[in-house]
């Protein structure tokens, strides 16, 4: 069954352009790239593409990565900045050189010289957000002084007051198409007022996604250096490879990250997963307890909105 899951704050923009290619016969990498590239364009979402919250010098970093299923080739970027759909330049990155990923400069560079458009991607509003919680005076690419180092230590004193649900996002979106071909695809512009040059599990493959067309794919949003850590998406694939059922993976792959400490954790927001099987079946699951995710196949005349799995964590900063 061709069908599209997608697991973000602005699920509803994507999915139609996917469902759109894969009824018109096109395959689930073109209608995964559709559906990112236009949630890396609204500006309603500052988590991922342009309107992203920055980094704590006042940049736009971003991240993403892709994965097909067929063959499970790969591709990623990370701490781009400039060039705001990063998920097509991952997609390039896999589709024509040897590497997996790419970061920083010289994603930049490879992004430049195979002529991707550049944009401005700090709009006003993510410059304010900003500004009311680093109290900078502005953007900069100078290095970082004795006196700007003592500002970023002031305000990271307590990262977990920094890390909360308004500010950190991601875009993941699984697509199965009539060839029975998964891919995974995944966008975001990591956690607001991160270090310069973090990386979440967004362009990790085996962490923010995986897919393989012999038991299915899955995605990750969240505290991503805890699906880093439990190399979670590809957990839910190992779990499917041993025969337990896309709802146990998943919950399974959820209950392994009891094991982490982490102090950093909000636990109402920790982890969300989308999965999806071989054969099309999807869920979903969150440790939040009123998170979604939505869903469509072809043969559906709209989207249906479900309520994911709620799967609570304990012990997270022992």
């Amino acid at each position: 069954m061709a069908g599209v899951v997608v697991g973000s704050s602005n699920a509803r923009i994507g999915i139609q352009a996917a469902i759109d290619i894969l009824g018109n016969g096109g395959t689930a990498l073109d209608a995964a790239v559709a559906a990112v590239k236009l949630i890396e364009d609204s500006l309603d979402d500052n988590s991922v593409g342009t309107g992203g919250i920055p980094n704590l010098l006042g940049q736009v970093e971003l991240d993403a990565s892709i994965m097909h299923g067929k063959n499970l080739a790969s591709g990623a970027v990370g701490a781009v900045k400039g060039y705001p759909n990063p998920i097509e330049i991952a997609r390039k990155v896999m589709e024509i050189t040897p590497h997996v990923m790419l970061a920083g400069e010289g994603a930049e560079l490879f992004a430049k010289y195979h002529g991707f458009s550049t944009a401005e991607l700090l709009t006003d509003e993510a410059r304010d957000i900003w500004k009311s919680r680093i109290e900078s005076g502005g953007p900069g690419e100078q290095k970082i002084d004795e006196d700007r180092f003592e500002l970023f230590n002031k305000a990271v004193a307590d990262w977990a007051k920094l890390l909360h649900k308004e500010i950190y996002g991601t875009t993941n979106v699984i697509v199965r198409d009539d060839n029975g071909d998964i891919v995974t695809a995944v966008s975001t512009s990591g956690w607001g007022f991160k270090w310069p040059g973090r990386l979440g599990d967004s362009p990790i493959i085996g962490a923010g996604n995986y897919a393989d067309n012999r038991f299915g794919g899955a995605a990750c949003t969240g505290r991503g250096e805890m699906a880093i850590r439990s190399a979670t998406a590809h957990s839910v694939i190992m779990y499917l490879r041993h025969g337990k059922s896309l709802d146990a993976a998943v919950r399974e792959a959820m209950e392994d990250l009891n094991q982490l400490a982490d102090p950093f954790a909000e636990r109402s927001n920790t982890m969300n997963i989308v999965a999806m099987d071989r054969e099309g079946q999807v869920t979903a699951a969150s440790t939040g307890d009123t998170a979604t995710y939505v869903y469509q196949t072809t043969d559906m005349n709209a989207f249906e909105e479900r309520t994911r799995t709620h799967v609570p964590l304990e012990g997270l900063d022992s």
